[in-house]
């Protein structure tokens, strides 16, 4: 699947309901090893800036998630991939800031200024093209 095809995915499910979390999640089941049902429900949270529109960008957050599954050795017994997960973590929250211009939902959203910067579909696109850019290292 192309980046262009996952960005038109996460639109339409953005269309029907979804959270930017969930859309972004979602239109990436088919890399990770979790159900798009479990996607789902773990990003439900992340929606509208962590509920607030106070907290970091949805769309941001699903990539995160993604990239942390990618990324975590799952080592139990001896963590072991917290600093590279880390390093993905601002490496893409890096990315999507200088792409939309904010990190936190209320800013991109202008809920004190007036002025959207990035809107929502905007936001969940910038969070498609960075997580198959960084994370997966491809264009799907």
């Amino acid at each position: 699947m192309t980046t262009e095809e996952r960005i038109a995915k996460a639109t339409e499910m953005h269309e029907r309901g979804y959270n930017c979390a969930q859309s972004v999640a979602c239109a990436f089941a088919d890399k990770t090893e979790l159900s798009p049902q479990v996607l789902f429900a773990l990003n439900e949270g992340y929606g509208a800036g962590t509920g607030t529109t106070e907290g970091v960008c949805g769309a941001l957050m699903g990539a995160v998630m993604l990239g942390s599954l990618k990324s975590s050795s799952r080592h139990l017994e001896k963590p072991d991939s917290k600093p590279a997960t880390m390093k993905l973590s601002r490496t893409l929250m890096q990315a999507f800031k200088e792409s939309a211009g904010a990190l936190y939902c209320k800013d991109l959203k202008g809920i004190s200024t007036g002025k959207v910067i990035c809107s929502c579909p905007e936001c969940i696109n910038k969070a498609c093209e960075l997580t198959a850019k960084i994370v997966y290292g491809d264009e799907a």
